[in-house]
């Protein structure tokens, strides 16, 4: 059975304040729909923990315009560890969170006045010739918001969800290759090197770089992937600089972006495609993993430099849980969008308090 990619689900932010930061990326980013909210112990990270369960409390949200969502961690009961300096583009690591906007104008009003939000410049242009802008969350996170026309619900909000990530790499070839072959991302949309004005506003922005954005050729497919949308990959390397390991020396949710996570359907052939490429597991959650009311299969690979990338396979999750009703997913098609009228109940799960 052929493994499918149905989108980036979500990407996972550490934070020394779960409940306020979630807060926050409602007010910016308008992630209201609650998938999950768990404290159980973080059991099956230990090589990325010191070897020890850690304590945690996660939520998962999504913005049902359309787009992955936010996996926000807070480890508890130890000490965090923090990046010493803000990262450069240019450093080994995921760099910055890409949201989807389909109107850049109102996105940048919006986030001009969201408290907590400092926009590093105004709206420029990307190779592509797509409108962007930059700007840095509450704690130190960069986030790029992109123009992008793919909206699942209509729904009145100022930006949709994640739409991609900037990955700093150590050899752009090497990675490109493994997201191509792992995970899809086969077509180059730009492949360019130099000094770029729609970065100068940025920490590296001002060294050379050479920059390749990839997304996938294949149209989406999978039970949620008419929610979770198209997405892209930018990798970003700089040949000027010393780069620093973002994750060198800490733990897995310590503050910064932890992970980026794959939504897929078959994990035995994602298994089996990962170990030929020489990317075996590092984490196995094993099929019968609970999170808060939700339940799947997680798994975790290595990019080429080291950067976390999961793997879920989704199987059920709450939609009224007190009257018990979940949306199972196990049985279903695995490349056939569920019917939007099912998708959009997740309407119910949207957040009404914290």
């Amino acid at each position: 059975m052929e493994s499918i990619i149905c989108g980036i689900q979500q990407i996972g932010i550490g934070v020394s304040d779960v409940t306020e930061a979630f807060k926050w990326y409602i007010k910016a980013f308008g992630c209201d729909i609650k998938i999950l909210d768990d404290d159980k112990p973080a059991e099956r990270m230990l090589p990325y923990t010191g070897g020890k369960t850690q304590p945690k409390r996660a939520i998962l949200a999504v913005n049902l315009r359309g787009g992955g969502g936010f996996e926000i961690w807070q480890p508890r009961e130890r000490e965090l560890k923090y990046l010493a300096e803000k990262p450069r583009l240019g450093d080994i690591g995921i760099l910055a969170c890409k949201i989807k906007s389909s109107d850049i104008e109102r996105s940048y009003n919006h986030l001009k006045k969201t408290p907590g939000a400092i926009l590093t410049g105004e709206i420029e242009k990307n190779p592509a010739k797509k409108k962007h802008f930059f700007l840095y969350d509450p704690y130190g996170n960069l986030f790029e918001v992109e123009e992008d026309n793919y909206v699942f619900s209509k729904i009145d909000k100022a930006t949709g969800g994640v739409n991609g990530v900037i990955i700093g790499v150590s050899d752009i070839d090497k990675s490109a290759e493994f997201y191509e072959k792992l995970l899809g991302y086969d077509t180059v949309v730009y492949d360019e090197t130099g000094v770029f004005d729609d970065l100068k506003h940025i920490n590296g922005g001002d060294k050379r770089l050479r920059r390749m954005m990839i997304k996938p050729s294949r149209p989406i497919q999978g039970p949620l992937s008419e929610i979770l949308g198209t997405s892209h990959i930018e990798l970003v390397h700089s040949p000027d600089i010393q780069p620093v390991r973002l994750y060198e020396n800490r733990w897995w949710g310590d503050p910064g972006f932890i992970h980026l996570c794959f939504d897929i359907r078959n994990m035995a052939g994602i298994k089996t495609q990962a170990e030929a490429l020489g990317h075996p597991f590092v984490c196995d959650s094993g099929a019968d993993f609970q999170m808060g009311e939700a339940g799947g299969h997680f798994t975790y690979v290595e990019d080429p430099d080291g950067t976390l990338i999961e793997f879920v396979e989704t199987f059920k999750i709450p939609i009224l849980k007190k009257l018990g009703i979940y949306l199972h997913l196990k049985n279903k098609d695995d490349r056939k969008p569920l019917p939007r009228y099912i998708t959009k109940a997740l309407r119910f799960l949207k957040v009404k308090d914290l």
